[in-house]
């Protein structure tokens, strides 16, 4: 077969390899495959600080379903898309939304202290609690909920964040359900979170 007319079919098995490969990660993940130990947990022990100075434990995410969004109060597009879409799925739950917690969690402890959260989160639903703490407190949440973040320098001498961008669903016990879908009618989403209270 001539080079040329190969590339495309090498492109396009690439690419389903890395699709199945993802959804097989994503099952095993979610414990939907048998026979395959499922990873460690995803939550556990915290304490952080609210936008009042009120302290935040993993105490607190009992007895109301949770959405947990990791960011920085910096993030040019995705957190504030993110807590957009948190905050009309709120909206949309109405007098529901004060059963559920809602979550945003700094990835960014050096520049994110809680006034600039609570200036930043001043745009969102009032529900949204943004957390932080110091640099080891923030390092042990996103090692529990295994989120990635790592620091970016920019060329004029800043910096940004590459971060996991998922919301995490837990449960009225304080367990990881599954990555919840925000990019969908805020109703839709409002009704399915309206199941776990």
């Amino acid at each position: 077969m001539d080079r040329t007319a190969a590339r495309p079919l090498v492109i396009v098995t690439a690419f389903t390899a890395s699709l199945l490969i993802g959804l097989l990660v994503m099952l095993w993940a979610m414990g939907g495959v048998k026979g395959v130990t499922a990873p460690a947990a995803i939550g556990g022990p915290f304490q952080l600080t609210d936008q009042s100075g009120a302290t935040v434990t993993e105490k607190n995410l009992q007895g109301k379903p949770s959405l947990i969004f990791f960011g920085f109060t910096h993030c040019p597009d995705v957190c504030p898309t993110a807590l957009f879409e948190m905050s009309e799925i709120l909206r949309a739950m109405g007098g529901d939304a004060d059963r559920v917690n809602a979550y945003f969690i700094s990835v960014d402890p050096e520049r994110d202290n809680k006034e600039a959260i609570k200036d930043y989160l001043s745009s969102f639903d009032p529900h949204l609690k943004g957390l932080t703490g110091d640099p080891d407190s923030i390092a042990r949440v996103l090692s529990a909920y295994r989120v990635y973040a790592k620091k970016v320098p920019l060329k004029d001498g800043d910096y940004t964040m590459d971060h996991t961008a998922l919301t995490y669903l837990m449960d009225r016990d304080g367990r990881f359900v599954a990555p919840f879908n925000l990019n969908r009618k805020p109703e839709e989403a409002a009704a399915d979170l309206k199941k776990y209270l």
